[in-house]
């Protein structure tokens, strides 16, 4: 019943120099309560200035005063201690200068636990009961301590901003939106943080993706570096057999070649293992930004979120590594054959050889051109000349200039019965089988999917019979806003420059397809790095109302 009678703040019953609860209450003249051992170790220290005063008003005394302990005092500490009243808190508990401190608390302030976006204020442990026993309060937004409040008041109408302006791009309050906003796209800071949100989303996923893509590649580069030293090894070895058979003949060219399959294989090994170095670098930077994007995506602030949400820096450009192509492992082993052939002919056949042998060092070239440093004239060097097959097109689509164009027109074709017509989707293959390295573009309008397809794709099913949702076809969904890859049902959201023109690269024999937006530059929307094993057809499925052109680009 006294705990329940008692509302004290535990500060009252505290000392202020020892702060914790009073032990042998004692009254100094001024009103002030100290433990008595407290007071009287201030007091000896002041001694030899002859000055006694109260640690807390700070009151002089000309003399020094005679301390009686409080009996009164010293019984309610006691009673309150029994009460089940603890000790003050300890010094972490109080705010420090980088912490968010109690508005309400007086005095010594403890640290905030919450802040509170409709009071406007941070509140201890203690003072933040109301938000949990006031029924108007308990509605409150309460989010982690902020020492940023004051931002979230409008400095022009002094009234919280709730509301965020996509016009000018700021939070504004309701008086805002009626005002010099009014006419301006606004809405809700809660609604504007969730699209935000989403975005945030978006690009952490692309991140992990390119993530997994590069620590993937940077283990497919482990393993072409062991390859050539292996290979090169094993060259040497041969070589060095081979040689040593013709002794004086072959003496020199014997150290000639050993020399450059040695310099060759050094400069092989220095061009992965600096791909691999530039790939780690920026597996570590993608993680490091994936953790701020994580960060902000815990933000519990929507203005907060919204005022940080602008600064981060823009995620650089990848570095997108070398494609892999994945060979017969036959590094230098044309040096040794071609050395072979030197050994059984001797003089005569060094002479007529020795060109061939330097040639077949040259020639190891683990990685293939990089895609991301060709220019669009490099790749038009590859442009395939790709036209549509009417018998593969659903009796929906239209065929026009030269089997190039194709329209969806939602008006049935009188198209004959072909077993390889799509009879279900909106799909449309070409006649030319893809199998080196071509490169072709198209213009859209409206909503299409860029693809390729193995020939034996089925023509007749639903869904699984769609450019993307099988194991037998790639593609891009392209519209005026985004863009999506879809692969054995899998999509995955692409970002890129809206563009009415896209550009397809393809290389079989090393696994590479690759989808470009073209304007006044060309930009990289996605790469895909797989074993192909079977000739590829290009493939354009048309959305009701859509068409897709494909270019001459010869």
């Amino acid at each position: 019943m006294a705990q329940k009678g008692v509302q004290l703040d535990l500060e009252t019953f505290s000392c202020s120099i020892c702060l914790d609860l009073l032990k042998d209450p004692v009254a100094v003249p001024c009103g002030h309560s100290y433990c008595m051992n407290c007071i009287k170790t201030h007091w000896d220290k002041e001694e030899e200035k002859t000055i006694y005063s109260c640690p807390q008003c700070r009151q002089t005394f000309p003399v020094r005063p005679v301390l009686l302990k409080s009996t009164m005092l010293a019984v309610l500490v006691e009673e309150l201690k029994k009460t089940g009243l603890q000790a003050a808190p300890a010094d972490h508990c109080y705010a420090g200068p980088e912490d968010v401190a109690c508005d309400v608390c007086t005095e010594r302030k403890l640290k905030a636990c919450k802040s509170c976006l409709q009071c406007l204020a941070s509140f201890c442990e203690k003072h933040l009961q109301l938000h949990f026993e006031v029924a108007s309060w308990k509605k409150h937004k309460l989010v982690e301590p902020s020492k940023k409040l004051q931002e979230n008041v409008c400095s022009r109408h002094d009234e919280v901003m709730k509301m965020f302006c996509r016009t000018d791009q700021q939070s504004i309050c309701y008086l805002c939106s009626v005002d010099e906003h009014k006419g301006h796209d606004t809405v809700s800071a809660a609604a504007e943080r969730t699209e935000k949100q989403r975005e945030l989303e978006v690009s952490r996923q692309n991140i992990q993706q390119r993530i997994q893509d590069r620590e993937k590649d940077v283990k497919l580069l482990q393993q072409e570096v062991e390859d050539i030293n292996g290979s090169a090894d094993k060259a040497v070895e041969g070589s060095e057999k081979i040689f040593t058979e013709m002794i004086r003949l072959m003496e020199k060219r014997r150290s000639d070649v050993k020399q450059q399959v040695r310099s060759q294989q050094q400069t092989e090994v220095s061009r992965v293992r600096e791909l691999q170095e530039k790939l780690e670098q920026e597996i570590t930077e993608l993680k490091r930004r994936d953790a701020e994007l994580e960060k902000l995506s815990h933000t519990q602030d929507h203005n907060q979120f919204l005022h940080d949400y602008p600064s981060l820096s823009p995620l650089c450009e990848s570095t997108h590594s070398s494609s892999i192509n994945i060979r017969p492992l036959r590094f230098f082993e044309d040096v040794t054959a071609a050395v072979s052939e030197v050994r059984d002919k001797l003089e005569d056949v060094l002479r007529e050889k020795w060109t061939n042998i330097s040639q077949r060092v040259t020639e190891v070239d683990v990685l293939l051109s990089q895609p991301e440093n060709m220019t669009r004239a490099d790749f038009l060097q590859y442009s395939c000349d790709i036209t549509l097959d009417p018998n593969t097109a659903n009796t929906y689509l239209l065929l026009s200039d030269g089997n190039r164009k194709v329209t969806n027109t939602a008006q049935q074709q009188s198209y004959s019965s072909h077993p390889d017509r799509f009879t279900v989707l909106y799909q449309v293959l070409s006649p030319e089988s893809l199998t080196g390295r071509c490169y072709w573009e198209l213009k859209r309008g409206g909503g299409v999917r860029v693809a390729v397809a193995y020939k034996n794709i089925s023509r007749t099913g639903g869904t699984e019979s769609g450019f993307g949702f099988n194991d037998k076809s790639w593609a891009l969904y392209c519209d005026n806003n985004s863009y999506i890859f879809y692969y054995n049902s899998v999509n995955t959201p692409v970002s890129g420059p809206p563009s009415s023109r896209v550009g397809v690269y393809l290389d079989h024999k090393a696994g590479i397809l690759s989808f470009y937006s073209i304007s006044e530059t060309m930009t990289l929307l996605h790469r895909v790095q797989t074993t192909f094993t079977q000739p590829l057809h290009a493939g354009l499925w048309i959305n009701i109302g859509s068409s897709a052109e494909l270019c001459k680009l010869k």
